[in-house]
């Protein structure tokens, strides 16, 4: 399974060899953009764009609704694997049920 996440493009970096500098939850780094510059949109129209950022290229552009609705998604998902991981360290299965809350169905009354 491939991933792409979003991006913003920060700056151009080098237009002649289409690199930019894209800002990706914080994180800043140099990516291609050949993929999603063409005639009609030289690089230097990029700057602001937001992009679908996969092994240091600019797959494609997207707007920024679906870059924010994107990134909460990616943010949930790092959450419940936290949560996942957290599960694990304490052996990988649930605690056993306690033993003095226990009840085989008969009535204490």
């Amino acid at each position: 399974m491939c991933l792409g996440i979003p991006g913003q493009i920060v700056e151009i970096s080098d237009a002649d060899n289409n690199l930019a500098l894209v800002d990706v939850g914080g994180v800043q780094r140099i990516i291609n953009i050949a993929f999603i510059v063409d005639d009609e949109r030289p690089p230097s129209a990029c700057v602001g764009d937001w992009v679908l950022v996969h092994v240091g290229f600019a797959m494609s552009r997207l707007d920024e609704a679906e870059a924010m609705r994107t990134l909460s998604l990616l943010r949930e998902l790092g959450e419940a694997q936290a949560e996942m991981a957290a599960m694990m360290e304490g052996g990988g299965e649930p605690p056993p049920p306690d033993a003095s809350n226990h009840h085989d169905g008969a009535r204490n009354d």
